[in-house]
């Protein structure tokens, strides 16, 4: 039996022309500078985002620890949102690694952080307090995607304090395809509102390894710096370079099918018994199991498991589509969901 693997995106298995260009990639040492894929894909990125420079690390948790560490120093703060990548899923590594101070700020219902508690919540210049340095964003959040107009406003009040602007993006293209229009274009627009951003390859779009971070050359230059400390020196990297280039040429567009599945399998779960299904704005359905149905949620994972469907999650069900995953593949999650439930 196929399984069927919601878990997550990063799941996915290069494709058949992906493994092509990983094959086919010339390749240098990327410590030396001299990988042309590696330095390809830099630039290619920087330039589609609107920046100077960008830097390719193994891990999206390393990209995000090297930009935080180039934008604050130790007794440094940043702002957060309580349920941000940077803050609660990175192994508090920008507190143990670089003495550097997380404020986390709650989420509002649409996953930004508002405006009065970003402003509230900025030191004052005194010894007693850490030095707010830094505002760090994440987009896609728990998979909506934030306002244009939110992020122009936080942009704002962020430089009018004095602060930098980190952009966790780690599914940065899904939020571009989400807004319409030409993506890359989206994109940049999103890019525009932040000194740094990272950009993660291997999610929705497909490639087994890596995220960029981007930035200004002075910053990357940091960054490339703390890479080496932190061990994200690789050598002959071109053949994940040329896979991450790959993905940006041609799985971009094609994260609108991931998103429709998405919405394919939210319809197909609603009315479920004690389940509750939060729309989805991309290519992560939240499902929520309440009331008297709480005490088989335990059971559901396993479920799905024996019927060939891998998620995460008890209370609250994680579902995420990507480019392995079709619509019978969804189809049989919904079946598999349903027959538990009893609907």
């Amino acid at each position: 039996m196929t399984v069927v693997d919601l878990r997550s995106d990063t799941v996915t298995q290069p494709t058949a022309a992906m493994r092509a260009a990983m094959l086919a990639a010339p390749l240098g040492d990327d410590v030396f500078g001299d990988d042309p894929s590696v330095n390809a894909l830099q630039s290619a990125l920087a330039e589609r985002l609107g920046f100077e420079a960008a830097l390719f690390m193994p891990t999206g948790t390393q990209s995000n620890l090297c930009a935080l560490m180039s934008h604050c120093q130790r007794g440094d703060e940043y702002l957060v949102g309580q349920f941000a990548h940077t803050y609660r899923w990175e192994g508090g590594g920008a507190a143990v690694l670089g003495s550097i101070q997380p404020q986390p700020l709650p989420h509002q219902a649409d996953g930004s952080l508002a405006l009065a508690d970003i402003e509230a919540n900025i030191k004052p210049d005194d010894a007693h307090f850490a030095r707010t340095r830094l505002l760090t964003l994440e987009n896609t959040i728990g998979g909506k995607v934030l306002p244009l107009a939110y992020l122009s406003a936080a942009s704002h009040l962020a430089l009018g304090k004095g602060l930098s602007r980190h952009l966790d993006g780690a599914r940065l293209f899904n939020a571009a395809v989400a807004l319409g229009g030409d993506p890359y274009q989206a994109a940049r627009q999103i890019c525009s509102h932040f000194d740094s951003v990272s950009v993660c390859f291997s999610k929705g779009l497909g490639a087994p390894v890596g995220s960029v971070l981007c930035g200004s050359r002075d910053f990357i230059a940091r960054a490339h710096r703390w890479r080496k400390m932190a061990g994200g020196g690789m050598r002959q990297a071109g053949v994940l370079g040329a896979a991450a280039q790959h993905a940006l040429d041609h799985h971009v567009a094609r994260l609108a099918d991931d998103h429709a599945l998405a919405q394919r399998l939210a319809a197909g779960l609603q009315g479920l018994p004690g389940v509750t299904v939060e729309a989805p704005q991309t290519n992560i359905v939240f499902v929520d199991v309440a009331g008297p149905s709480q005490e088989r949620a335990a059971g559901v994972i396993p479920h799905l498991k024996s019927r060939g469907v891998l998620a995460t999650g008890l209370y609250r069900l994680r579902f995420v589509t990507h480019l392995d995953v079709d619509a019978a593949g969804v189809d049989r999650a919904i079946a598999a969901m349903r027959d538990y439930f009893g609907a």
